[in-house]
Formats: C-alpha cells, structure tokens, sequence
C-alpha cells in the first residue's frame, strides 16, 4: 500500500501572461477569455459563471484561440463615457486636515497649549499652497463632490488669507504711525 504522504501533492499553474520569448501564452488567452466570457453570464452566483460543478472543462467559447488586446478597455459609463470617479473618504480627510491646520494658523481656533490664537501667515500660505497644487495635479481625475470640496475648501482658505494680510498690513501701518 502507498504511502498516503507521498501521493499528496501540488500543482504549479504558471499564471503569466507571456512566455520567455515575450509572446502572449495560449493558456493566458483562454483564461482571460473564460474571465470574460463568465461575466456577462454571471447572474449572481458563481455556479452559474462556471458551468456545472466538477465539470472542470472551460467553455467553448473560452476554448477558441482569439487573441485578445493585451491594453485594457477604459470603463463607461451610462452615456458610453468614461465612468466618473467615486468620492474618497481619504482624500476628504486629508483637505478637512490641511484646510483645519490652515484655518488654525490664520487664527480662526486657539492654539491648544496655550489658548491664544496664532497668526502665521506664512505657514498658512504653505498650507494653501499645498492644497492648490493637489488641485492642479489631481485636475479631472476627482469625483464631482471631491473637486467641489476641494474648490470651496480653497476659496475660503484664500479669502482668509487675503483678509488677514490685509489686517497684519494695516496693523503694522498704523503701528509704524503711532511711533514719533
């Protein structure tokens, strides 16, 4: 009698998509074939995309050796447009951070070590800065509501600082004429 341990074994399925000389694999092919011809069958259940269980034996169709294209098809949308991007929660966060610290730094909340407010224009002009070139370099490639945080984030972020240069100005002015 064998022994059980030795007839244990595995099986190697080689999943890339070229070969060593660079060519597109035949079983690659029909995989992704079969990926995609399971999808749009795909009712909800993943019996239903597979066929029969234990059948082992991929589709027909999945067998025909159709090369396919190796670039990806963009997403559509309801129009046939590219779908428009989700909203994220990480890039909320990451504006309510900036715009927070921002907003402290032109003295709109007290300092938490010593409650006084503090005004570092500078610093908070670095802070707006940032936020717009996460505007400029994330530019059609955000959600509606993301960009529309983002712009109205901005525009009072910038009208602050605007208003506060404004009254540091006339503060050192009329400073500077109140000594003889």
């Amino acid at each position: 009698m064998p022994d059980p341990k030795q007839e244990e074994s595995f099986k190697v399925i080689d999943r890339r998509l070229f070969s060593a000389d660079g060519e597109i694999r035949d079983e690659a092919v029909r995989d992704e074939r079969h990926k995609q011809d399971a999808e749009p069958v795909n009712s909800g259940t993943p019996a239903a995309a597979k066929g029969s269980p234990g059948s082992g034996s991929p589709s027909a169709a999945a067998q025909s050796a159709t090369p396919i294209s190796t670039q990806p098809e963009p997403p559509s949308g309801p129009m046939g447009g590219p779908e428009a991007p989700k909203p994220s929660r990480g890039l909320e966060m990451l504006i309510n951070f900036v715009a927070q610290n921002a907003a402290m730094l032109l003295g709109a909340y007290p300092d938490p070590r010593t409650g006084e407010s503090m005004l570092d224009l500078e610093g908070a002009r670095e802070l707006v800065d940032m936020l717009d070139a996460l505007r400029e370099t994330t530019r059609g490639n955000l959600a509606p509501d993301d960009e529309r945080l983002l712009v109205e984030v901005l525009g009072s972020l910038k009208l602050s600082y605007m208003e506060m240069t404004k009254a540091a100005a006339k503060a050192m002015k009329d400073k500077a004429q109140a000594r003889p």
